[in-house]
């Protein structure tokens, strides 16, 4: 019965993980927009996987991975190596699919969502190859 609890305390978990990166995107989302982005995506799935945001403005194209966390300090390092990675290629997936984006450039993105709603973006968080 104990692996039963457990599974069910994993699943319950879950839950609430994905309920708050929703939530967190969102949030990200509408920051975003009263910014002046347009966001052309949401939840994009590609091969290489899932693009939280895609925004654009004034012809820059933006990757935007979100991140909640109980603070902003601890979200802001949320972003590891093996996540760039799959960002930067889920990109190139997203563009290949939607050309005619990015006119001015393309950068990636994080917004951090802190646990009180409190987000903070990191403009061209990192790039290619870093």
């Amino acid at each position: 019965m104990t692996g039963f609890n457990e599974g069910t305390r994993r699943l319950l978990r879950g839950r609430r993980a994905e309920a708050s990166g929703r939530d967190a995107e969102g949030i990200a989302a509408r920051a975003l927009a009263a910014e002046g982005w347009a966001i052309l995506a949401q939840r994009a799935r590609t091969p290489a996987g899932e693009i939280d945001l895609v925004a654009e403005r004034d012809g820059l194209l933006a990757f935007v991975e979100v991140k909640a966390r109980p603070s902003l300090a601890e979200a802001a390092f949320a972003l590891g190596p093996r996540q760039r990675a799959r960002l930067v290629a889920a990109a190139e997936c997203w563009l290949a699919v939607h050309p005619g984006h990015g006119e001015a450039g393309m950068r990636f993105d994080v917004v951090i969502v802190a646990a009180d709603g409190t987000a903070r973006r990191i403009a061209d968080a990192f790039r290619v190859g870093e």
